[in-house]
């Protein structure tokens, strides 16, 4: 009898131990080496760049606009420049919708119906599951996961910055008030 629990329990755990791993922000780096998550940039002519950060499902739309912006003051210093302009800035939202399943449903209630207390989408909490989704709806959860990517084309200009253009950006300002709002890369040991 106690081993018919024990896998509920044992997946349980797994899945939190999982989903604790993945529960941080894309640190501030680049993409690649395995990766799809971080900044990237391309070099479209002698000053002109198109830059991207692409961030995971607990990245907020905030931090991902904001790495966008110190990747392109940072990309401008590289390249010798003072200050850039976004001649193009678009953020994406990538939708997805993600199915979880409650290893405390069922049992000896049967398949459909059993104690889940759940907040239903129908507005009411309900100690019963049902097989239509409300109150739990299967034994599972349904949840939106949202995911940020923001690109922009730049230009890089030398000297000062243009006044009165809000798209021009002081890519030395931009590194020291960015900078430190966002989280880096773990060091490796």
């Amino acid at each position: 009898m106690r081993h018919r629990f024990l896998k509920p329990v044992l997946l349980a755990a797994t899945a939190a131990l999982a989903l604790s791993a993945c529960a941080t922000a894309t640190p501030y780096g680049p993409a690649g080496y395995g990766s799809r998550f971080g900044y990237s940039e391309q070099r479209v002519d002698a000053d002109r760049y198109r830059v991207s950060f692409a961030g995971n499902s607990v990245t907020s739309r905030e931090q991902v606009e904001m790495a966008l912006l110190l990747r392109a003051a940072e990309v401008t210093l590289e390249s010798g420049g003072d200050w850039f302009s976004t001649v193009e800035r678009v953020t994406d939202r990538d939708v997805r919708y993600q199915s979880t399943y409650d290893p405390w449903y069922g049992g000896m209630y049967g398949p459909y119906w059993g104690p889940s207390w759940r907040y239903s989408r129908a507005g009411y909490w309900s100690p019963w599951g049902s097989p239509w989704g409300y109150g739990g709806g299967y034994g599972g959860d349904l949840r939106e996961i949202d995911r940020f990517e923001a690109t922009a084309e730049i230009m890089i200009g030398r000297g000062a910055k243009p006044a009165g253009d809000g798209n021009a950006f002081d890519a030395r300002e931009v590194v020291q008030n960015l900078g430190p709002r966002l989280p880096r890369p773990a060091p490796a040991s």
